[in-house]
């Protein structure tokens, strides 16, 4: 990614959007506190470490937000005041909630899809970090970020962690292009399970899955 972040790291949102579900379902089915939920804002990540968190909501007509803050990385003062990330915005982003953001200081980066692109505000020459490769670096072109946070959610030895890798993919395939099923998530489940350990919760996959649209 560059330093600070700009609109060309973020990957297309319906990858983005499998990629966000496929981790916090499994997180939902592996964690009996899961940092992640799913509501009618979108998919969010309550912290990343260090109350750190992101949220990426996906709209009618190929429309996308994706904000969030990294507290450690998100360099986004000028003068002692925190940057307007909203300073002109279209007029179709979900205003309200991001005006509550705003105002409670969450902000460390905005970004919003329309036209084929991410987009951002321009940001003044001394902002040297808006924190999104802290807090959520698997939005970039390579897996490695996202597939390594999705087999941290499981507890598995680590012989299990390259066939876990594989299988977290081959679900990811199909999640993007919204042809994962039950059957899926029970093989992505099972490639996690080890004797003597509860097995992850696949009602509650598939309920999360199922609400997130990316079940066929």
């Amino acid at each position: 990614m560059h330093t600070p972040s700009r609109p060309e790291d973020l990957e297309h949102p319906e990858l983005l959007w499998a990629r966000a579900v496929t981790m916090a379902m499994v997180d939902t089915a592996c964690s009996t506190n899961t940092e992640f939920a799913l509501d009618g804002d979108g998919v969010w990540c309550h912290t990343t470490g260090a109350g750190g968190w992101w949220r990426l909501t996906v709209l009618d007509g190929g429309r996308a937000v994706f904000c969030g803050q990294d507290p450690d990385g998100s360099h986004t003062h000028v003068g002692g005041e925190q940057i307007d990330f909203l300073a002109g915005g279209p007029d179709w982003l979900p205003w309200e909630l991001l005006r509550d953001d705003a105002a409670g200081n969450l902000f460390g980066f905005v970004y919003w899809w329309e036209d084929g692109a991410w987009h951002r505000i321009p940001y003044p020459d001394q902002v040297r970090e808006d924190g999104l490769e802290g807090a959520a670096a698997w939005v970039g072109a390579d897996e490695a970020e996202y597939l390594g946070l999705t087999v941290s959610s499981f507890d598995v030895p680590s012989a299990m962690e390259r066939g876990l890798t594989e299988a977290i993919a081959r679900f990811g395939a199909l999640a993007r292009e919204r042809k994962a099923d039950a059957a899926a998530v029970a093989a992505l489940l099972a490639a996690a399970h080890t004797e003597g350990r509860p097995a992850p919760r696949l009602d509650a996959a598939i309920d999360f899955a199922t609400r997130a649209g990316i079940l066929a």
